[in-house]
């Protein structure tokens, strides 16, 4: 039986609009970074891009109920620092009491929806600086794809530039989440290979007029060492959506921590819907990596 009021939370929704913006004003905050350095953050930003399947299983993000009970699973270890999630989840997590003492990461969320003729349009159609900055949030996420044959990745890294300089302007750190990505038989696809992911990380780094509050989302590729060997800027290790094989993720991700500049994880489904395990015994590996136990 939950332990989440979810009749609650759909009668305030309803009623009283306005409480969703007093619970944000009211949470308890905290320091971006603990005494160790590193951060553990649950990412729930997938449904907004349509992108509800894991494996084989299309819908399996599409129960919300189901979603918010794995976020509070994962949100009542210790070790979790936070979340990174879209404005309807964020309100929701706040409404239900789940965002306190936690680093709340606003996604500014993709406009190329998987799947559709507008794929690699990627401004942004969630949070704006200006709007994660009102709610009081602690961190701002994009996503940031460069497709060489499509001109429209040049507007993608304009709108990025912008909210690189808002985010400096507000002193609000910002993650960059780059990838140089394909069109492969009609589908669009992330390359993976460490010279991808270091020409990616080379073209955001750059983006606007500091990089003093840049943070980066990257992939944990082959040579991973190589790869962070490119960039200075604080990093967070992705976790992806990996059928199956979670001891090869955990063992990925311990081998991340070991190396200069990494800083933690951004991980959502490998750790809310994982392959094998409930989503505490999932969790509680994950923060085990990140911060020693």
């Amino acid at each position: 039986m939950s332990n989440l009021d979810f009749e609650a939370l759909r009668n305030a929704r309803a009623t009283t609009p306005d409480a969703v913006a007093r619970a944000l004003a009211s949470r308890s905050r905290r320091d971006l970074l603990g005494a160790d350095g590193k951060l553990m953050i649950i990412a729930a930003d997938h449904p907004a891009r349509a992108a509800l399947g894991i494996g084989s299983e299309a819908m399996a993000m599409a129960n919300r109920e189901d979603l918010l009970e794995r976020l509070a699973t994962a949100l009542a270890n210790p070790g979790v620092d936070g979340v990174l999630a879209t404005p309807d989840i964020i309100d929701d997590l706040a409404l239900l009491g789940l965002l306190e003492n936690k680093i709340v990461v606003g996604s500014m969320n993709r406009g190329g929806l998987r799947g559709a003729s507008f794929e690699m349009d990627d401004r942004f159609g969630a949070y704006s600086i200006d709007s994660i900055v009102e709610a009081g949030l602690d961190f701002a996420k994009t996503l940031t794809r460069v497709n060489f044959q499509d001109a429209g990745t040049a507007e993608t890294l304009m709108a990025t530039a912008h909210a690189v300089n808002e985010a400096t302007a507000a002193k609000l750190p910002i993650m960059l989440e780059p990838f140089i990505s394909e069109r492969v038989e009609g589908k669009i696809e992330n390359i993976l290979t460490p010279e991808a992911v270091i020409q990616s990380i080379a073209i955001v780094s750059a983006l606007g007029g500091s990089s003093a509050y840049t943070w980066l989302k990257i992939p944990y590729v082959a040579d991973m060492a190589r790869v962070m060997e490119s960039t200075t800027l604080p990093t967070l290790i992705l976790g992806g959506d990996r059928a199956g094989d979670m001891e090869g993720l955990y063992a990925e991700w311990a081998t991340a921590l070991t190396l200069p500049g990494v800083r933690g994880l951004v991980v959502g489904r490998s750790l809310l819907y994982p392959a094998s395990g409930s989503t505490a015994d999932a969790i509680a590996r994950a923060v085990d990596i990140v911060h020693g136990g």
